[in-house]
């Protein structure tokens, strides 16, 4: 006699998959992060991102509906929500007019570069033993910076080096450092001395490179001629950002030579200070003035290069000295970043 099928009940209950019956699709309102299975949750985490994405075009369609519907008297659009304009506010931050923070900078270590009474002279060594392909990012460098000498590092340290460059007049040194073939790091020390650092060089900093293009492989790119760029330093707000932002600019000569048209940019955003180097080009253009009846001029950029990204990771006083130094700032990652809307610079 054959088993009697048990009737009634839940289809979970009969081992059947439940069904649907209303025909409505069942939205995914959470995020199903919380699901164990892989599959499942890869699924299902597919289809939230779908829903997520259909409510925000629908959304917009709705709000560009009634702008229309409003005209002039629509509200203005929402600016977006982004990591820069939602920052943690910095106690330390500058304003422009702060006369404290002026009155610092025109007596600091690189108020002589930025008043054009000194010339940077700028010594350029690798660690020992190079990689042939770092001598293409260090000739970069030298169409870049003006007044930068390369100097093998042989069996030198870094400390012999600092001697040498300052009993030479030099006024800075930078040593690069590379992995897999790649610059991955740059320390740059001021040699000169100063009465801000009580008869002495400094300071020293160390930046993670990252991101590194060489010239020949930036899209479009032009060929850097010996004028002298102008400098363009953005985005430096803070103490610490402003100290950096004067390091980097003290790299410098302060009597651009316009004619060439070059332009240095390090613009600072999240902590990441983006270094280009750009010509401007003006050309004539398809309109025409009604006043004068020529042709307009448009103005657009060129890259030169090189192209890479620096991150400081540590400032310290006087010139470099890992053992016995005093640093100024040292970035420690787990105490000082607790958020991904916390910057330093």
């Amino acid at each position: 006699m054959a088993p009697s099928k048990r009737k009634g009940g839940h289809a979970s209950l009969q081992g059947k998959k439940p069904v649907n019956t209303s025909k409505v699709k069942q939205p995914v309102t959470n995020n199903p992060g919380r699901i164990k299975n892989k599959l499942k949750r890869s699924e299902m985490y597919g289809k939230y991102l779908l829903e997520k994405k259909a409510q925000k075009r629908q959304s917009r369609i709705q709000r560009e509906k009634e702008a229309e519907a409003l005209g002039e008297d629509a509200p203005k659009k929402r600016a977006p929500r982004t990591l820069d304009n939602t920052r943690e506010s910095e106690v330390t931050t500058v304003q422009p007019d702060d006369e404290e923070i002026l009155a610092d900078e025109a007596e600091d270590e690189f108020a002589p570069y930025f008043s054009d009474e000194i010339r940077p002279k700028i010594l350029l060594t690798t660690r020992p033993c190079p990689s042939s392909e770092i001598f293409h990012f260090i000739a970069d460098l030298m169409r870049f910076i003006p007044q930068l000498y390369y100097y093998p590092r042989k069996s030198f340290s870094v400390k012999e080096i600092c001697t040498f460059g300052s009993n030479r007049k030099f006024t800075h040194l930078i040593v690069l450092s590379e992995k897999s073939k790649v610059c991955n790091g740059m320390i740059i020390s001021h040699l000169r001395p100063s009465t801000a650092a009580n008869g002495m060089g400094g300071p020293t900093a160390f930046f993670k490179v990252s991101n590194v293009i060489p010239s020949t492989d930036v899209p479009n790119n032009g060929s850097a001629t010996s004028h002298v760029p102008e400098l363009n330093l953005h985005g430096f707000t803070t103490r610490l950002g402003h100290r950096a932002g004067r390091f980097l600019g003290s790299l410098f000569p302060h009597n651009a030579q316009f004619q060439g048209r070059q332009v240095a940019t390090f613009h600072n955003q999240r902590d990441f200070i983006f270094v280009r180097h750009h010509r401007y080009v003006f050309e004539e253009g398809r309109d025409i003035k009604k006043e004068s009846g020529k042709k307009k001029t448009k103005a657009r950029l060129q890259e030169l290069g090189p192209r890479f990204t620096l991150k400081m990771r540590w400032l310290q006083e006087g010139t470099f000295d890992t053992q016995f130094g005093e640093y100024e700032w040292f970035h420690k990652r787990k105490e000082m970043d607790t958020t991904r809307r916390k910057f330093h610079m």
